[in-house]
C-alpha cells in the first residue's frame, strides 16, 4: 500500500485535503492524525472492518479497546447509555481536551471497535485538525495511538511515518503535539467514577469539579490473567524503547550513584547506555545518551518530551536506558504511569 503524507496548519486547515481524508475514512480506509496528545490512528468507529483494520496496521490485540473520538458533545447520546450528569460535568469543563471517558455502549457502536466489551470510550480532542477530520468523516472516528503496538506512542509525524508508511491510506502531519502523554481515561460504569488511565487532567481536577475524590484502579492486570481490559493499556506492555529501561527510585544522591554504577558496568561490557535526568540533575551522569526531559516541579515539561525522548533512544540505537522516577504528585502519575510499562515494571529502590 501506498501511504500518502500531507502537511497541515491547525491554524490554516486546507479543507480540500480535510474532505479527502474524511472519504478515505468513510470508505473503511484509515488516517494518522494530530491531536494534543498523541497521534492518532484513525478509522470509521461505527464500521466493524474499519476498526479489524485499525488493530491489523498496529500489531494491537483485538481485546484492546479503541476510543471512539467526537468532535460535539451532543453526539455522546449517539453512541454511548446510561450517563451520568458528572460525566456531563467534565465534559463542560474539559471538552474539548486530553479526557477520555468510559460509558455503556449502544447497539450502534460494534464490538470490533469496543475490544469486545459492552462499553465504550469516549473523547472530545481539541486539536482544529482532528475536530475537522472528526466532522468530515461524519462524526466518529476510532483512534488508538498512531504506533506500532508496544512502542512508544508518537508526539510527531515522523515517527508515525516510520511506523504506519505502507500500511495505512494516508498521514496528516500537523506539527508536534502539544500534551505529549494520551488522555486521562475515567470510567462511568461503576458505582463511582475511577481512573483507569492517569494523563494530563489530573484526580484532583476531576474532584475538584465532580465534588468528590476520584480514586485511581491500581490493579496491574497481566497479559495471561484471561481478563478483558476496559481502557487501552490495562493489559499489555506499553511505550517500550527497543533498549532495556530501568527506572531506579531513592535519594537522589544515591539514585545518581547508583545509576553511574549501573552504566559503568554496562559501558564495560560494550552496551551504549542512556539515562532520562531533569535539568537539574543532568550534570551529574556519566552516559553514552543523555536526555533531558524537563526541570524538576514541572511536570508538564517531561510529560510533553518523554515519549520523544524513548523514540530518540531507538533512533540512536541505546541499548541500556536509566530513568530517575518522578514525583507523582499531579501529572506525575500519568508520567510515572507510562515509565514503568514502559520498562516492564522494572524499577531499582536505593
Amino acid at each position: 500500500m501506498k501511504t500518502e503524507t500531507v502537511v497541515l496548519n491547525e491554524q490554516n486547515i486546507d479543507t480540500e485535503v480535510i474532505e479527502r481524508a474524511g472519504r478515505i475514512l468513510k470508505d473503511g480506509g484509515l488516517v494518522a492524525f494530530p491531536t494534543e496528545t498523541v497521534y492518532g490512528l484513525g478509522g470509521d468507529a461505527l464500521n466493524p472492518a474499519s476498526s479489524e483494520r485499525i488493530y491489523s496496521a498496529k500489531g494491537r490485540p483485538s481485546d484492546n479497546p479503541l476510543i471512539v473520538h467526537i468532535y460535539r458533545i451532543e453526539d455522546l447520546e449517539t453512541i454511548a447509555a446510561d450517563i451520568p450528569e458528572g460525566a456531563y460535568k467534565l465534559a463542560e469543563t474539559y471538552w474539548p481536551g486530553p479526557l477520555t471517558m468510559i460509558f455503556h455502549k449502544k447497539p450502534i457502536v460494534p464490538l470490533e471497535t469496543t475490544g469486545g466489551l459492552e462499553t465504550v470510550a469516549v473523547r472530545m480532542p481539541s486539536n482544529r485538525i482532528a475536530a475537522a477530520l472528526i466532522k468530515a468523516e461524519g462524526g466518529f472516528i476510532a483512534a488508538p495511538s498512531a504506533n506500532l503496538s508496544g512502542k512508544p506512542s508518537p508526539t510527531s509525524a515522523r515517527y508515525v511515518i516510520e511506523d504506519m508508511d505502507g500500511r495505512i491510506d494516508m498521514i496528516i502531519d500537523g506539527g508536534d503535539s502539544e500534551v505529549g502523554l494520551e488522555s486521562t481515561i475515567v470510567d462511568f460504569t461503576g458505582e463511582n467514577p475511577l481512573i483507569l488511565r492517569p494523563g494530563y487532567i489530573t484526580a484532583e481536577m476531576l474532584g475538584s469539579v465532580l465534588g468528590i475524590a476520584v480514586g485511581t484502579d491500581r490493579a496491574i492486570i497481566s497479559a495471561d490473567s484471561g481478563l478483558k481490559p476496559k481502557a487501552p493499556g490495562m493489559k499489555y506492555r506499553h511505550y517500550a524503547p527497543k533498549g532495556e529501561l530501568t527506572i531506579v527510585t531513592g535519594d537522589p544522591d544515591a539514585v545518581r550513584a547508583k545509576i553511574n554504577e549501573l552504566a559503568a558496568g554496562d559501558r564495560s561490557k560494550g552496551f551504549s547506555v542512556g539515562v532520562i535526568a531533569t535539568k537539574e540533575t543532568a550534570a551529574g551522569y556519566k552516559c553514552d545518551n543523555l536526555k533531558i526531559v524537563g526541570s524538576k516541579g514541572k511536570g508538564e515539561e517531561t510529560a510533553h518530551s518523554l515519549f520523544r525522548v524513548l523514540r530518540e533512544f531507538d533512533d540512536d540505537n541505546t541499548e541500556k536506558i536509566y530513568s530517575e522516577a518522578f514525583d507523582e504528585t499531579g501529572v506525575g502519575a500519568a508520567i510515572m504511569n507510562r515509565l514503568l510499562k514502559a520498562a516492564g515494571h522494572h524499577i531499582i529502590s536505593v
